[in-house]
């Protein structure tokens, strides 16, 4: 799978530009912060005698809105700068549309394979 990216200056495309790559590095710290938030308040409710599934459950429910609003604050900040035609736009529209897309896919992974993860891995517990 190429990634590319038009280089609105130029007219050529460019395949995983340098744009692109400091989208993945912002993205990169948001999604492991969700996970952490998602992973540490569920091992608190396992000390706190909590079973598995049970902790998985309340952990997915209380912090559902932490991970929401966070990623849905970061993509309503993002959609100017990617739909944006001023000067400098060439610069930023790609890291916003890599911002926007990552952000929609890392609440899925946080909400639905973080936990599944997690089941997996404790099961023994």
């Amino acid at each position: 799978m190429q990634f590319v990216d038009i280089n609105y200056r130029t007219k050529k495309k460019e395949i995983i530009s340098a744009k692109f790559f400091i989208g993945i590095i912002m993205l990169a710290g948001i999604v492991v912060k969700n996970g952490i938030i998602l992973v540490d308040y569920t091992n608190m409710l396992r000390k706190r005698g909590y079973r598995l599934y049970d902790a998985i459950q309340e952990a997915g429910r209380s912090r559902l809105r932490p991970v929401v609003m966070t990623s849905s604050t970061m993509i309503l900040a993002m959609v100017p700068m990617a739909l944006a035609r001023g000067m400098g736009y060439e610069m930023f529209a790609p890291i916003a549309i890599t911002m926007i897309g990552g952000l929609l896919f890392s609440m899925l992974i946080t909400l639905v394979i973080v936990p599944v993860f997690y089941a997996v891995f404790n099961r023994k517990d």
